[in-house]
């Protein structure tokens, strides 16, 4: 499986609640749409052993491959997450930072 990681930051305290409405109820049903979309797993991250977190949300997506991250990347459903990501940045003031790779599972590949 071909994965991208999106790291949001914190929203500030007085904004939590309409970040969350927008990010649940708009942002995700549209990263749900995107074409060829295999796995969308969303975490509200919290520290480890009590430290502070690093982010403040994780999305995890998968695709069967690069080829067809590639291929969605084409359409409109695309462009629409993409717009959305940016007005969330803007209107809320939090980060957005993305990663992507190929998923190895260790456990079979010992």
């Amino acid at each position: 499986m071909y994965k991208i990681f999106a790291y949001w930051g914190a929203p500030k305290p007085e904004d939590v609640d309409a970040f969350e409405e927008h990010y649940l109820n708009v942002h995700c049903p549209i990263a749900a749409s995107v074409p060829g979309i295999r796995r969308l797993i969303l975490t509200r991250a919290e520290g480890f052993e009590g430290a502070d977190g690093l982010h403040y949300r994780v999305a995890e997506l998968g695709w069967d491959s690069k080829e067809a991250l590639d291929e969605c990347e084409q359409s409109e459903e695309w462009a629409a997450l993409r717009a959305d990501a940016g007005q969330m940045v803007e209107r809320f003031g939090v980060t957005l930072e993305n990663e992507m790779g190929e998923e190895v599972n260790a456990l079979v590949a010992r």
